[in-house]
């Protein structure tokens, strides 16, 4: 891996994304370049980048929220516009330690060396209490005396994983080319689910437990809209329930599907009796829709839409990439 290019998605989270910045210039292998996306912050956060930052990042910030999914889908394009041969990629509220992207560098080496192309590497993530977060799913496979696999290597302390999230992540430039970029269309919330099990279908990742990081988040846990009270988020878990129908209809075995649509079935059913009109609607609705949701797959060098976006150059390594006319714009 010659070039990395770090990617980090911001909203409204100026002084976590001041400490995310701080723990990646820190890191004892340095990235090549650093792209911020920010998702149209109402915080002070462009600013703040322009002048703190503009010697050491590259931003760019969108005229309008395009969520989570579309806001990593532009950074991994933009990025892999850069010719980088890997993007490590993360939310603003991720503090990786001095040391993790150089081990996740030396996991890749490792997989080299034993001839396994593996879609990504991350790292281990826990809150600041201590607590394992964003665990990825161990890959499921066998060996050839039938023995599950995952073990094999764990005197470099690594597991083959599936699904996994866009938390310290690290992706080499071959794999955005042969799979594309996340699904801009899904908004938030389970976006880095379908990438990561997109991408492992025929090889898993990696999670490597030397590298790890603090996850900061604002929330512990998976999103749950029956204890949800901010009424921002409510609405949010819509695209949640969407996109977990179809990710689960689209690589999860019939029975499992069946198990998950019963399951919001009557958790829509359990919201209408205690009360919960408009949350049951919305379970409801991103059920109904994830059966025919069909988001649309962009190429890595696919062009897209920067109408509006403001952007501060790396001044000091030459200017922002120049991007290219409309197409396919994210929802």
């Amino acid at each position: 891996m010659a070039t990395i290019c770090a990617v980090v998605l911001t909203y409204n989270r100026m002084d976590l994304l001041d400490s995310c910045l701080h723990a990646i210039v820190a890191q004892t292998h340095q990235c090549d370049r650093i792209v911020v996306i920010d998702n149209a912050s109402t915080d002070g956060t462009f600013g703040m980048l322009a002048e703190k930052w503009a010697d050491r990042v590259e931003v760019y910030s969108l005229p309008r929220n395009i969520g989570a999914a579309g806001g990593f889908n532009m950074g991994m394009r933009i990025a892999y516009r850069t010719g980088a041969d890997a993007i490590w990629v993360m939310d603003d509220d991720v503090i990786p330690e001095p040391d993790a992207l150089e081990r996740l560098i030396a996991a890749n080496r490792v997989l080299t060396d034993r001839e396994i192309s593996a879609p990504f590497v991350i790292s281990t993530a826990r809150t600041p209490r201590g607590h394992v977060t964003n665990v990825p799913d161990v890959a499921n496979r066998r060996n050839a005396l039938s023995y599950q696999a995952w073990p094999e290597l764990l005197e470099h302390r690594m597991v083959p994983v599936r699904r996994a999230t866009f938390v310290s992540i690290l992706l080499p430039r071959r794999t955005l080319a042969r799979f594309g970029l996340p699904f801009a269309s899904m908004f938030i919330w389970g976006e880095d689910t379908e990438f990561t099990l997109r991408i492992t279908a025929s090889q898993p990742g990696y999670i490597v437990g030397d590298s790890r990081c603090l996850h900061v988040r604002q929330m512990d846990g998976n999103p749950d809209i029956r204890t949800e009270n901010n009424p921002v988020r409510v609405g949010w878990h819509y695209h949640y329930i969407r996109n977990s129908v179809y990710t689960v209809r689209k690589y999860a075995p019939r029975r499992t599907w069946m198990r998950h649509m019963t399951h919001k079935l009557r958790q829509a059913l359990s919201l209408f009796i205690q009360g919960e009109t408009s949350k049951a609607l919305i379970v409801m609705r991103g059920t109904l829709h994830g059966l025919r949701f069909k988001p649309v797959l962009e190429a890595a060098d696919a062009p897209f839409d920067d109408e509006g976006v403001r952007t501060v150059a790396w001044s000091d390594r030459g200017a922002s990439l120049a991007m290219d006319a409309p197409s396919q714009a994210a929802e």
